[in-house]
């Protein structure tokens, strides 16, 4: 049976995280860069380990104010500490929870920079080599670093169930047409394409061959539960097991 990893972005102050949490496999935490404090992550955490999701760590710029989602110029050193602060919150309290912190997720304009701009692919990449942990950072597709990736840091390339892909493979910006997506119909069937056919669609009608190790549905959609209840269900019909 053919499987999927199913991440969604949780502890960001959403109403559907209990309602999220049993149907997907990965989550990622907001950790106090765009949302989050000590309680709030040690509520996902506890959540997530009850439903024996895999934990991540969802660092941003450290921007609440717009929720991360704007690039923000930081000296180096800065952005370098702060990333830290920010893992070593999820990291403790998978700790206290004796649970395995599974990944790294950059969060918002973090993610999106860090394909635009080598040096903050780097930087990210430096972070989690210094922590010195056999971990996996996912990463949005043709993602190139500078530096050599370290055999302790396995890379996953992440696909977004409910965006819209320009021709390039980046995401449409936010506030323009079809840069979310909300029907679950429409988003079963996009997934179950780049699941078994190996292809995402694009705003333009294109069919891009890309493979994906992990595919996110956000938490913040309004009906996020009914379209994670569509696509498990979806999958499911045709033997494909969220794992």
């Amino acid at each position: 049976m053919k499987h999927i990893d199913i991440n969604c972005d949780l502890g960001e102050g959403g109403e559907f995280d209990k309602d999220l949490m049993p149907l997907i496999s990965s989550c990622n935490i907001a950790c106090g860069g765009h949302y989050g404090d000590k309680a709030s992550v040690h509520k996902a955490v506890s959540l997530a380990k009850k439903h024996n999701v895999h934990i991540g760590a969802h660092p941003s710029y450290p921007d609440p104010t717009n929720f991360g989602r704007t690039s923000v110029s930081l000296p180096r050193e800065d952005l370098k500490t702060s990333l830290h602060q920010q893992i070593d919150l999820v990291e403790m309290a998978c700790q206290e929870f004796e649970v395995d912190l599974h990944h790294i997720k950059p969060h918002g304009a973090l993610y999106n920079d860090m394909r635009k701009d080598k040096a903050i692919a780097d930087l990210v990449l430096e972070v989690i080599t210094e922590r010195n942990q056999d971990i996996i950072l996912f990463v949005p597709p043709k993602l190139e670093f500078s530096s050599e990736i370290p055999i302790s840091i396995r890379l996953w390339t992440e696909g977004f169930a409910d965006r819209g892909y320009n021709s390039d493979l980046s995401l449409v910006s936010r506030g323009e047409k079809d840069s979310v997506l909300s029907d679950p119909i429409q988003i079963s069937n996009r997934v179950l394409k780049m699941v078994e056919d190996l292809k995402v669609s694009t705003i333009s009608g294109e069919s891009i061959p890309q493979k994906f190790d992990t595919i996110c549905v956000h938490s913040d959609t309004q009906n996020s539960v009914q379209i994670l209840m569509s696509l498990k269900n979806h999958l499911d019909q045709h033997g494909i097991k969220i794992k």
